[in-house]
């Protein structure tokens, strides 16, 4: 299961929180199954998303609609995204 993980850095949580969401590139539609929001507890100012997926074309897929997005809005509801397409190698509740 491929993850998409997104790091940028928000002016305003609540505003970028309310444009998420809002959800503009139809997660569901898009193939994403979860998705996880993440605050660094000392930079209250950076969010870090990951969004799961069954395969890699619906990742990229999303990726691409979330670029064009971006574009859009970089500044005003986050700024500088950076991200990473990562594979769960192992996991294990102990």
């Amino acid at each position: 299961m491929p993850t998409l993980q997104i790091e940028h850095v928000v002016p305003n949580y609540e505003g970028w929180k309310k444009a998420f969401e809002s959800d503009p590139v139809n997660r569901k539609k898009s193939g994403v199954k979860r998705y996880r929001i993440y605050r660094p507890v000392n930079d209250m100012n950076l969010v870090i998303v990951e969004l799961d997926f069954d395969n890699m074309d619906e990742l990229q897929s999303t990726l691409l609609a979330l670029q064009h997005l971006w574009n859009k809005v970089h500044g005003s509801v986050m700024v500088d995204p950076k991200t990473r397409i990562l594979e769960i190698i192992e996991s294990k509740e102990v």
